[in-house]
């Protein structure tokens, strides 16, 4: 079974919003067998929308909508559906309910054009909306399938995954069990990657092997189809073996993991805390940590100190020392990290300064980083040569702290990348 993701909204056209709706949609039909082979992106134009409704049609056997269920002018994905399979739109009770009860829990008036959010293509498996207020919907028209969804990322993903995911599942009628693995690396690129399991990507047929790069990061999904849960399990193991053998070094987590998920859990197993002293990245390592659940067990506190008095007065550098040394510098990188552990008590502490851009720092160029991490064993330092723009420097110098900090924990060779 082929689908097409179609995204309807002009904002996305514009450049306004990122369609991260299609990435997520996609990556769950991957774990059922339904294959992607397209994404559209449509604007608010019914015309438009019609045309892009039948290319979809004559490639696709489930066509799926994201965006355009609400209550302004605009939205018009269910509407134009409507009049291009020559159907009608009906109220639902049950989401008519929902709306209103909103606006009596709320104390505001609902205005008509809300109402407008409670229709649903006449027969259609209605999915419920439990973050929002449009109900989604499924529609069978001869051999095509097609699937209503909202736009709002926080409306959407759970629908597709509780409602209708389960939905197509059934569908699909298989009996067969499909499952995923999804193995996370850092510090090596898609395309060194890809060279060192060239073969082993050649050969695929069952599991099969899909890499994915994102954000300096690339992974590796492997999805096996079996009759029975071990059997799935032994064909990824037997994958997963293969792969580490060639680029294990690079691994560090599966599934739902991130590095900062990484670095917490084993701060937590390891009884540590951390803190931090950040200047180029401002404090953009410590909220990387701070998006983990949990991570108040670990993370006691950090400093920013973005320029050389700061540095001085939070960290109580003494002012002669920058006379001597760079603010970006190994022996500045030592210094923050060993101020931090001591004003906060760690157990480890992590510093960054560098020059994000785009002006060099003294003779220092840009995209120079100093990382210190710091602990009663004494403190390590790593420099990087990072090229790019200004923010995307900070973004990955942070990365990268989390994965020497990870290292560290797992006493293994920061120094690899």
């Amino acid at each position: 079974m082929n689908a097409e993701i179609i995204a309807v909204g002009s904002e996305l056209l514009l450049g306004q919003i990122t369609n991260t709706n299609a990435r997520f949609i996609s990556g769950h039909l991957a774990e059922i067998g339904i294959n992607v082979y397209y994404h559209t992106v449509v604007g608010d134009n019914p015309e438009r929308l019609k045309d892009s409704i039948a290319i979809a049609e004559s490639r696709a056997d489930v066509i799926i909508f994201s965006g355009g269920l609400g209550p302004t002018k605009d939205d018009l994905t269910k509407q134009t559906i409507a009049n291009h399979l020559g159907t009608t739109l009906s109220m639902d009770d049950a989401a008519m309910t929902s709306i209103a009860a909103y606006f009596d829990r709320v104390g505001r008036p609902m205005t008509e054009n809300n109402k407008k959010q409670a229709l649903v293509l006449e027969g259609s498996d209605v999915l419920v909306n439990d973050n929002g207020m449009a109900p989604g919907m499924m529609y069978q028209n001869g051999d095509h399938l097609y699937l209503l969804l909202p736009g709002p990322p926080h409306e959407l993903e759970p629908m597709f995954q509780f409602e209708a995911k389960p939905k197509l599942v059934r569908m699909l009628n298989q009996e067969n069990i499909i499952l995923s693995h999804v193995l996370r690396f850092y510090g090596i690129g898609e395309a060194e990657l890809e060279d060192r399991l060239q073969d082993i990507l050649d050969q695929q047929t069952n599991p099969t092997i899909a890499p994915l790069a994102s954000a300096g990061e690339v992974t590796l999904r492997i999805t096996a189809k079996t009759e029975t849960t071990d059997e799935a399990w032994k064909l990824i193991e037997g994958a997963k073996e293969q792969i580490l053998e060639r680029v294990g070094d690079y691994l560090y987590g599966y599934d739902d993991d991130s590095l900062a998920s990484k670095a917490i859990d084993l701060l937590k197993q390891q009884g540590k805390t951390i803190s931090a002293a950040e200047s180029l990245t401002a404090g953009l390592f410590q909220s990387e940590l701070a998006s983990v659940s949990g991570a108040s067990a670990v993370l006691s506190g950090g400093v920013v100190t973005y320029n050389e008095q700061m540095k001085v007065q939070q960290l109580g550098i003494a002012p002669e020392f920058f006379d001597e040394h760079s603010v970006v510098s190994k022996e500045t990188a030592v210094a923050m990290a060993t101020a931090a552990l001591e004003k906060f008590g760690t157990d480890i502490a992590v510093s960054l300064t560098g020059a994000a851009g785009p002006d060099a720092h003294g003779e220092e160029p840009v995209g120079t980083v100093w990382i210190g991490i710091a602990s009663d064993q004494g403190a390590d330092t790593y420099r990087l040569e990072l090229s790019g723009l200004r923010n995307t420097n900070r973004i990955r110098a942070v990365k990268l702290a989390l994965h020497y900090l990870i290292r560290t924990l797992t006493d293994e060779d920061a120094r690899k990348i």
